[in-house]
């Protein structure tokens, strides 16, 4: 089975240290919370899994393919349509134009976007609109890895149980292995099977711990008590209470 597997990594920007000494594996079709507060080197660790900053020192086996990567910003193109920006990844893997705009059409209704708003420029879109597409960009490509990068945290409560549902959904119809950064545990608790817990000056690792129970059995009332027991956890309160400068 395929396994992501980060080991020593660690990244310096100038003479900061980001990074220092993080390591973790994941199994395929298992999802990864990297929880923390800000400044701890989430977004870092992200982009250097994704690619996109080059220079570390450490291993990170990387054997999944394709890669989708959702951002807190949705980061449409403003010159084109809602159908137009969920298909970029499927122009991009060489599916065919009226291929990739029947798919992104039918992909978008899945999503709960109405049909005329697939016609729709982003500036027209309300934020919950902008987000849905964001995340139905990155799915239609049917990733093997998934990379999220807190795109949850600026929506509200109702839309975030919306996407956090057709999230886990699509997850498992396409038995997707997946890595989220977060500050909110909570969010952690309900999307992921395993959690690392990091603290910043330097960003590190702190705590790792599995959650076993299965998704379908993790309704509101289990995801406050768990999230409240693990506040409880020394580690935890270091992570989520010490006084930073960040």
């Amino acid at each position: 089975m395929k396994r992501l597997i980060v080991r020593e990594l660690s990244f310096n920007y100038g003479l900061h240290t980001i990074l220092d000494q993080i390591s973790f594996e994941l199994s395929a079709r298992q999802t990864l919370a990297l929880v923390g507060p800000s400044g701890c080197g989430k977004s870092t660790l992200l982009h250097l899994l994704a690619g996109l900053l080059p220079s570390y020192t450490g291993e990170i086996t990387q054997p999944f393919g394709p890669l989708a990567v959702m951002f807190q910003d949705p980061r449409l193109m403003p010159w084109k349509s809602a159908e137009t920006n969920m298909a970029i990844g499927l122009k991009a893997i060489g599916v065919p134009k009226a291929e990739r705009i029947q798919r992104s059409n039918e992909f978008g209704l899945k999503m709960g976007l109405a049909r005329q708003d697939l016609k729709k420029y982003p500036h027209e879109l309300s934020g919950g609109m902008q987000s849905r597409i964001a995340l139905a960009r990155a799915l239609i490509i049917q990733p093997e890895l998934l990379l999220l990068d807190e795109p949850f945290s600026a929506l509200d409560i109702g839309l975030k149980h919306e996407l956090y549902a057709l999230l886990r959904q699509h997850i498992e119809l396409q038995q997707m292995t997946v890595v989220m950064i977060t500050h909110d545990l909570m969010e952690a608790v309900r999307l992921a099977d395993q959690i690392c817990v990091m603290a910043p000056q330097p960003g590190r690792i702190i705590h790792q711990l599995a959650i076993a129970s299965p998704h379908s059995e993790r309704n509101n009332r289990w995801i406050y008590q768990k999230t409240a027991e693990l506040l409880q956890n020394e580690k935890i309160q270091q992570s989520f209470f010490q006084k930073t400068n960040s």
